[in-house]
């Protein structure tokens, strides 16, 4: 295994005020509140942070505040890929430069791009840096999949990509990458009802949006997972599943917002022309929620 990074990781929510802009205050309680839950990580600018409504100036913004509020308590992912492999080297450098511990690289999703296309952006970037890198594949938004057979070899070759994130929903390539490549790569699991048995599995971890709205709840499945207590694990998987689904049973991004407003911080509304949940949606999300402290105990 050439990873250090594992366990559970928060892909982070961006709070904007009524204007639109950052909610730089409201960020750092996000950030603050799932360090103090335990989980290992934090990750900005990811695609639960809106990073496609986001200016290159103000993921750089958020990077650093971040990296900041972080202050060393555990590592931080910074989402630096772009459309153009000039912009997401321009960003890379910038983000290692503030301070970040690991590059995540979202490929092109503007413009569709061949896999080798693909391959050879991403061997540009991780070049221009010398922090580890995260690819991040994501086909339902890049249209491209880094297939097992292609992410070992991209790791065999590119001493700096260390990690991959697995949003791509697929099962069966998540357990090929997890029982056939972790000698060379670290596997998070991006697609957070998979995170039990990603974990279970072996993976190196998780990054889960949900955990902004459940953080000790999904620390507390990670660490019984570890320790073997597979038993304890699904009895805490079971109680916090639902609000899981709830979340990703409805427009995602909103729902972490509506979530992060229940637990009492108000994450504002996402950029729009995203909208906020309609009056069904949030009430499933709000009584999910509540039903999980109603049963705890």
């Amino acid at each position: 295994m050439t990873s250090n990074l594992r366990g559970v990781l928060t892909a982070l929510s961006t709070p904007f005020n009524q204007d639109e802009t950052i909610d730089v205050e409201t960020l750092r309680k996000i950030v603050d509140r799932s360090i103090e839950a335990g989980v290992d990580g934090v990750v900005a600018a990811g695609s639960t942070g809106e990073v496609g409504a986001l200016s290159s100036e103000e993921r750089l913004l958020l990077i650093e505040t971040v990296i900041n509020q972080a202050n060393g308590r555990v590592p931080v992912i910074a989402n630096t890929g772009a459309t153009t492999t000039a912009e997401a080297i321009r960003l890379s450098q910038a983000a290692e430069k503030l301070g970040a511990d690991v590059l995540m690289l979202i490929t092109p999703y503007y413009e569709p791009l061949s896999l080798e296309e693909t391959v050879t952006y991403i061997k540009d970037v991780a070049a221009s840096v010398k922090i580890p890198v995260m690819l991040y594949n994501i086909p339902p938004v890049t249209g491209i999949n880094l297939d097992p057979a292609t992410v070992r070899a991209l790791a065999e070759e590119v001493e700096n990509i260390r990690y991959i994130k697995d949003s791509s929903a697929n099962w069966e390539q998540a357990l090929q990458l997890i029982h056939h490549h972790s000698d060379v790569i670290g596997t998070f699991i991006g697609w957070d009802v998979y995170l039990y048995s990603a974990l279970v599995e072996g993976a190196a971890g998780v990054m889960a949006g949900t955990a902004n709205v459940v953080p000790d709840e999904i620390v507390a499945v990670s660490r019984k997972i570890a320790e073997g207590d597979l038993a304890g694990a699904l009895e805490l998987w079971k109680k916090v599943y639902p609000v899981i689904d709830a979340l990703l049973s409805v427009p995602f991004i909103p729902a972490v917002k509506a979530g992060l407003t229940r637990q009492g911080i108000a994450a504002g509304s996402p950029r729009r022309p995203t909208a906020d949940l309609n009056a069904d949606d949030l009430a499933r999300v709000q009584q999910a929620v509540s039903a999980l402290y109603q049963n705890v105990g």
